[in-house]
């Protein structure tokens, strides 16, 4: 099983922290960020991972290199400039293969277990579904949410609407109409699918940050005792 790891950001909102380290690399829990998904991915079952990156990308590779100290084989795909969300993925695909995978932004911390998805990787694989999205409840600094979910089909609007984690896993067939190496965001992907009807879902209520800004950096410490 293969997963991804979005890390070319340029971090922006986190200034000046990202101004010399890359984002995944910032320390929560006293150690980077991107470590505690590299080790529920393997915990998981995932043996291989890809991490794009851009910004101090060299950074990422030394810090990581080729996976083994976590127990992964770990690849690169590298952006000159950040392509967005979809124009990454789209970039990485032949690193990716054409079986569906997971995909998990770098900048965010969470409890949730990626083995739960597991078995959505075998019904992207055998039904017309195109995404399979993780929504949380919407954090105070997104309470318009993203998208509604009803029995677990999401949509693009709806009385409920919830905010997405971050977290999905993706058929490469939603990635069709991207070039590699052009930029490219998921949202208009992802609401084309759901038009018919290819994007399942589920919420999850557990412990899921949104770790944008020094603020909710140093909050996300404080929670879990560092």
């Amino acid at each position: 099983m293969r997963a991804m790891i979005l890390a070319a950001g340029r971090g922006e909102r986190m200034r000046p922290l990202t101004d010399l380290t890359p984002k995944v690399l910032l320390r929560v829990g006293g150690k980077p960020l991107v470590q505690w998904h590299l080790e529920k991915l393997r915990s998981a079952g995932f043996e291989r991972v890809v991490i794009n990156h851009a910004w101090l990308g060299e950074q990422i590779e030394q810090a990581l290199g080729d996976g083994r100290q976590f127990g992964l084989r770990i690849d690169y795909s590298q952006e000159a400039l950040a392509l967005e969300t979809a124009g990454g993925i789209a970039n990485a695909l032949p690193l990716i293969g054409a079986d569906p995978f997971l995909v998990v932004n770098g900048d965010i911390f969470t409890d949730f277990d990626f083995a739960l998805l597991v078995p959505r990787l075998a019904a992207l694989a055998s039904t017309n579904l195109l995404a399979h999205l993780v929504l949380v409840d919407n954090p105070p600094h997104h309470p318009g949410g993203d998208f509604a979910l009803t029995n677990q089909t999401v949509s693009p609007d709806g009385d409920v609407r919830l905010t997405f984690s971050g977290i999905g896993i993706y058929h490469p067939d939603l990635f069709d109409t991207i070039d590699a190496g052009k930029r490219a965001q998921l949202a208009p992907l992802l609401r084309a699918a759901m038009g018919r009807a290819a994007v399942s879902g589920e919420r999850y209520r557990g412990l899921w940050f949104d770790v944008g800004t020094p603020a909710r950096l140093a909050e996300l410490n404080r929670l879990i005792g560092h």
